[in-house]
């Protein structure tokens, strides 16, 4: 019931799918050409198992409600969205990249620490302009993020939340960022130990395992609520800029 689309279909009379790129709990991602424009976009459907679920399609509306409130080099565009042979859709920009997952594990790329900071100040960056904009994107993984020309784009907006609305739903505004600043820390560990070789055969604490300048290791702690959690983005943009401007990583 929730097979994907075949490549070579043509949705709305105008969008060619080229081929899935990404399968959710909810959605399947095809990657497909717009005939009209002459250009590769991204359509994103709502399963066919999800479609009578009103819940489900709340959730797919939400989707597209946050991506139309966007506008960043960094994110992709919403476009319009769509309804075929009883399916929901929505299409949005491809903005080429590789995915971050991808990038570490199978291209083995790496970070030195100061290069790990510099990655994390970026993303922190974008995760300020969605705070700016009432909103908190809930799941900052590895591959929600893409890779272009050393730049981090963010993508996957289906758990996204409005910071704005959220007394209305009893979360704390300052659960809601928290809660991203804590994927901050997650990500920063994970590209901290694409450098790290393992010299024990028993699994150690990062603060163990990993040899980091003091600077870092309180972003890591403050981050991971180890210490006192961030209240906003800019305290977290001041330690990471003291951090890199240590003589330590410099």
């Amino acid at each position: 019931m929730d097979k994907p689309l075949k490549k070579g279909v043509v949705l709305h009379n105008r969008y060619e799918i080229t081929t899935v790129i990404g399968k959710g709990s909810y959605g399947i991602v095809y990657l497909c050409k717009d005939w009209q424009a002459n250009k590769n976009i991204v359509i994103k459907q709502l399963r066919k198992s999800k479609r009578r679920s009103k819940k489900e399609l709340e959730r797919f509306e939400h989707e597209i409600d946050i991506l139309h409130a966007l506008n960043h080099k960094s994110i992709p565009k919403f476009h319009e969205k769509f309804t075929d042979d009883g399916n929901v859709y929505f299409v949005m920009d491809f903005i080429e990249g590789d995915n971050l997952e991808d990038h570490i594990f199978y291209n083995h790329v790496t970070f030195t620490e100061k290069e790990s900071l510099h990655f994390l100040a970026e993303l922190a960056g974008l995760v300020a302009y969605l705070h700016d904009n009432g909103i908190s994107h809930q799941d900052l993984r590895i591959p929600n993020i893409l890779i272009q020309n050393h730049h981090p784009i963010l993508i996957d907006f289906g758990l996204s939340k409005w910071v704005v609305s959220a007394p209305i739903t009893d979360e704390p505004v300052l659960d809601l960022k928290q809660q991203d600043f804590y994927d901050l820390g997650e990500i920063l560990l994970y590209v901290l130990y694409t450098t790290y070789s393992a010299n024990n055969k028993k699994a150690l604490p990062w603060t163990e395992e990993l040899s980091l300048e003091k600077e870092t290791v309180h972003i890591l702690k403050r981050l991971l609520s180890i210490q006192e959690p961030y209240s906003d983005i800019e305290e977290i943009s001041i330690d990471l800029k003291a951090a890199l401007d240590s003589k330590a990583l410099n």
